[in-house]
């Protein structure tokens, strides 16, 4: 197969020297200086990198993804898969898609679901759109663990970035909070207590967050006044400490408080799946 990889970052290098490796015909293309992976033709131009190849994998930041594609869109071959994996908004995947079918192409909207290093093709990905079933019999033969979830581009992307305001969200509060903890000498005690409270992690313990956060809107809107307080006596940034006092404030203020639904009777509140409008 030949196959262009235009963006040779960490993740874009890995996963073309695992294709190059596997026999594949691989072409790559990255503006910037970086080192030269065994078995990749490297090419001056994007456009060059994708002429001829039967599967383009994007392997670029969102914010640059629609200008690498108006840039290489006309030197697509007809009935090129054409993967995206950067991470970026539904919507952006479903512009891409657009532009992919004016010249004939199938566009694949692809989610990493885990760092590629140590990993490669191997990572875990869910893969969405009018190419995705093509995309995923491609890599899986290689070694890949791709899940196809859906035909509509921006399904892939929503589950990711539905998972990154909590993962994301909780490295931001785990920096926060340790950096206050060993401000006031007690790095050791709370990192053990995070450690036991955050493995005890199940379904019946995130239900009881979510009810009694909206039952005790009020009072645990003191409790993190309190805590904020805490943090600026310690010097320490309180911005997600803040930030959660404005989202139990919304809470009170709105009237949700104490009108919580069982999480069960709320096929929202059901990770892994989506709700569409």
């Amino acid at each position: 197969m030949k196959v262009a990889v235009l963006g040779l970052g960490e993740a874009g290098s890995i996963i073309a020297g695992d294709l190059a490796r596997g026999g594949d015909e691989v072409h790559g293309y990255d503006p910037a200086a970086v080192p030269i992976i065994d078995g990749v033709h490297r090419h001056e131009g994007p456009q060059a990198a994708v002429t001829g190849c039967s599967l383009v994998l994007a392997v670029t930041h969102a914010s640059h993804a629609q200008t690498l594609l108006d840039e290489i869109v006309k030197s697509l071959t007809d009935g090129v898969v054409y993967a995206d994996l950067s991470t970026g908004s539904p919507g952006m995947k479903e512009t891409l898609d657009r532009i992919v079918a004016k010249q004939g192409g199938l566009f694949v909207d692809v989610a990493l679901m885990s760092p590629v290093p140590g990993r490669g093709l191997a990572a875990p990905a869910l893969a969405s759109g009018r190419g995705a079933v093509q995309f995923a019999d491609l890599i899986n033969a290689r070694g890949g663990k791709v899940e196809v979830i859906g035909e509509r581009s921006g399904e892939a992307a929503a589950r990711k970035l539905l998972r990154s305001v909590v993962m994301k969200g909780l490295a931001a509060l785990l920096m926060e909070s340790t950096e206050a903890a060993t401000r006031y000498g007690l790095a050791e005690w709370f990192w053990n207590h995070l450690i036991e409270q955050l493995g005890s992690i199940d379904r019946a313990l995130m239900d009881r967050l979510l009810q009694a956060t909206q039952t005790h809107a009020g009072r645990r809107r003191q409790e993190m006044e309190a805590a904020r307080d805490l943090l600026v006596e310690l010097g320490v940034p309180a911005i997600m400490t803040s930030a959660t006092i404005e989202h139990l404030r919304r809470l009170t203020d709105d009237g949700h408080a104490g009108s919580a639904q069982q999480p069960e009777s709320n096929p929202a509140l059901e990770f892994g799946t989506p709700t569409t409008s």
